[in-house]
């Protein structure tokens, strides 16, 4: 007997494979990549819940797909931010429902629970997902399962739902005194990790759509570095520090060209290929803001591989107007 578990690596999902395991049934853990959430070192993280618990980790990257059929039409709407709920977890099943049968499953388990999150996890929700998945039957949901209809496997007798358990609300000090009971290590309190969600970064979302159309290559852009949107419509993203600048310095999109200073330290800038001559010095301007400059002198900064001169603005206050997100 096998099942498929869609694990996050937080605390719940990682309880729900364990209460699966204990009743002698192997789990594939699969992370669903949409673009907006695991980062290397999550993927880290995720790997040692799993060792921990005995499953293996699978990442099925879906970011293609998720662009085209979720993020910018979803039928059940967004949450307070750009995040749409109901709608990525029916796709999640649905992916995870394809998983089930290349892998020979017979079920799939997630580490919802009931209320946790009220617009997300209520009943009404929980069952909307499962019904636009095709999954009802199929998910089982350990965290919550005594207080949720039955399923297949509880039905079939696959599993003894007297074994699992009957959680709901906001509350951790039931997962808290499991996590201690299985010996669990370093694990997450459960918690937001999609940046839908981030209200920041639900900001650049919506300036984003204003002036053009998100494809696959702008989600790395968007995950770092201060956002602008320059007066003739150009977007630009600077570095803030070190780790930002060496990042965006890696981008490689043909929607966008590099700045960069030549004889000063400064950040690393990407602009909208398409700018306008104006966008352009503008851009220059503010990348020199940033630096230890004077408003009375020109410097070098390098465009798309050609050198030109700017000067900055005499204060940091004249850019606060093109700020998507400082």
């Amino acid at each position: 007997m096998k099942a498929i578990a869609l694990f996050s690596g937080g605390l719940d999902s990682t309880l729900a494979v364990k209460l699966i395991k204990d009743q002698g049934i192997d789990v594939i853990a699969i992370n669903i990549n949409t673009g907006f959430g695991s980062t290397k070192e999550r993927l880290t993280h995720m790997q040692n819940m799993c060792d921990q618990v005995g499953a293996e980790l699978k990442i099925i990257d879906i970011q293609s797909e998720y662009l085209q059929d979720v993020l910018f039409d979803p039928k059940h709407g967004y949450g307070k931010n750009f995040n749409p709920c109901i709608d990525c977890h029916a796709k999640m099943f649905a992916v995870a429902k394809r998983v089930m049968a290349a892998e020979g499953a017979s079920f799939l388990i997630s580490g919802e629970v009931l209320g946790q999150r009220p617009m997300s996890q209520n009943k009404e929700a929980l069952q909307t997902v499962l019904e636009e998945s095709d999954c009802d039957g199929l998910l089982l949901r350990p965290m919550s399962a005594k207080l949720l209809k039955p399923t297949i496997a509880q039905e079939q007798g696959w599993i003894d739902i007297e074994k699992l358990e009957g959680i709901v609300g906001r509350s951790r000090d039931r997962q808290m005194e499991l996590a201690k009971e299985f010996g669990l290590r370093d694990f997450e309190t459960p918690g937001g990790g999609c940046l839908l969600t981030d209200p920041n970064f639900a900001k650049k979302m919506f300036d984003f759509i204003k002036f053009d159309k998100f494809e696959l290559e702008d989600i790395p852009v968007m995950k770092s570095g201060r956002h602008m949107r320059l007066a003739e419509g150009a977007k630009l993203i600077i570095g803030r520090n070190q780790e930002e600048n060496e990042y965006l310095e890696k981008i490689d999109a043909p929607k966008y060209i590099h700045i960069t200073t030549c004889d000063l330290p400064g950040p690393h800038a990407l602009l909208r290929a398409t700018a306008t001559e104006a966008d352009t010095e503008l851009a220059c301007k503010i990348i020199l803001t940033y630096c230890k400059t004077s408003a009375q002198n020109k410097y070098p900064l390098e465009v798309n591989g050609k050198i030109r001169t700017s000067s900055p603005f005499e204060s940091r206050n004249a850019i606060k107007p093109y700020a998507v997100m400082s």
